[in-house]
């Protein structure tokens, strides 16, 4: 097990939506020398510099020139992490802080999760981070590779501002379309927004109180906001929980919320990309919003999640799907 804590990035972002370049900026920093990345077999990063360490476990490495070490995935993600985590740090190095894995551009982030989680030794922070491209914006979404992608984003940094800078001041609107619990990163600076992207996770911001009128930006996509009726033993939340990931299975791409449970002096933060959730835990920080989970899924119907055991603990509002065949511009909106 590593001796400090590892912040792991899941860098992912639609085909050519600007995450090799965004990667190549975080290489370009000096402050990288405490950052491994993996790319997948089609990364396009340059491995320059001398072989860092060749075992008989196929697993490559490269010392790239401002002390980074990169290496290539290979058919176990899982045993190529532990690799990376386990392998000595050369000289005048700092210890391993940050890894980065770029997937393909048609990855989902759930299965990558998945294999993460037989890492729990290591006791890494895991964060999902989408590219989401200025100069295509929405025009992606129709398609369910780039939807689970920003579904799954902890951050989502909009890229190619210098190809269309008009697109940035509606940007963040655009992306809490998409995901209005992932923190937007837009900013005309890149550096500022490069280094907001990959920030470590404990200073993440607050958890925030989620708008209620957000417009749709998906034909097959459903937002819900759940709100508890009373405070609710952790048993029957837990519960609830695991019955909504077994009753929408693949088709679940994302829970965000805080829940007060009376076991607990402080609201709850519960998380899952895909049916892969995080450990409960407490929220730090003062004042926290209402309690409230956000319930994002594909291709459901209402009673699928509101008839989920145990029933009549929550309040429903949904943002509907906008209709395949409704005109260009018209949007719907929460509706209870």
């Amino acid at each position: 097990m590593s001796a400090v804590t590892i912040d792991f990035f899941v860098l992912t972002g639609f085909l050519g939506s600007g995450k090799t370049t965004l990667l190549r900026d975080v290489l370009s920093v000096e402050t990288a020398a405490d950052t491994a990345i993996i790319v997948n077999e089609a990364g396009e990063v340059g491995l320059d510099g001398v072989l860092l360490r060749e075992s008989g476990d196929d697993v490559p490495m490269a010392m790239l020139s401002n002390g980074c070490v990169c290496c290539q995935v290979g058919s176990d993600l899982a045993f190529t992490i532990d690799r990376l985590i386990m392998a000595p740090r050369p000289d005048g190095l700092p210890p391993l802080r940050r890894i980065i894995l770029e997937t393909s551009g048609l990855s989902m982030p759930g299965p990558v999760l998945r294999q993460l989680a037989t890492l729990a030794e290591h006791r890494m922070r895991v964060a999902v981070v989408a590219t989401y491209d200025l100069t295509r914006g929405l025009d992606v979404a129709t398609f369910e590779e780039a939807a689970a992608q920003w579904a799954a984003a902890h951050r989502i940094v909009a890229t190619k501002g210098d190809l269309a800078p008009e697109a940035l001041a509606g940007a963040p609107v655009a992306i809490a379309q998409l995901n209005p619990v992932a923190e937007a990163i837009v900013d005309a600076d890149r550096a500022m927004a490069v280094s907001a992207a990959f920030a470590p996770l404990s200073s993440a911001p607050p958890l925030r109180e989620v708008a209620p009128a957000l417009a749709a930006a998906h034909p097959r996509l459903a937002l819900c906001l759940v709100r508890p009726l009373a405070d609710i033993v952790y048993a029957d939340l837990a519960s609830w929980l695991d019955n909504v990931a077994g009753r929408l299975g693949e088709r679940l791409l994302r829970i965000k919320g805080l829940v007060k449970v009376p076991e607990a002096p402080r609201p709850l933060l519960v998380e899952s990309v895909g049916t892969v959730f995080s450990p409960p835990r407490q929220l730090t920080a003062d004042n926290p919003p209402a309690s409230f989970i956000v319930v994002i899924a594909r291709d459901i119907v209402r009673a699928e999640l509101e008839q989920v055991e145990p029933a009549g603990l929550f309040t429903f509002s949904w943002r509907e799907p906008e209709s395949r065949d409704a005109p260009r511009g018209i949007r719907a909106e929460w509706v209870t």
